[in-house]
């Protein structure tokens, strides 16, 4: 698993597997992960956060989104 930033407790990262899917992100905080679709940005799988949390998950992402999308892109594409 490719760790591409971290916010607070946050992790965002995806895995090599990752490869076949659209572009996605997940966002790791103690035993709770999110799985969110980059483009359009739209939660797949909540896995456990609270809505205000995947608000907050949501903002980083949209936030960091030009970052995420070059980073999913120089793994996967090269």
């Amino acid at each position: 698993m490719t760790t591409v930033l971290k916010v607070g407790a946050y992790r965002l990262f995806f895995y090599a597997g990752d490869r076949d899917e659209p572009q996605h992100i997940h966002v790791e905080r103690e035993d709770k992960i999110a799985k969110f679709w980059l483009d359009p940005i739209r939660l797949q799988r909540s896995g456990g956060f609270n809505r205000a949390e995947l608000s907050r998950n949501h903002k980083i992402i949209r936030d960091h989104h030009m970052q995420l999308m070059e980073a999913w892109n120089e793994y996967f594409r090269s």
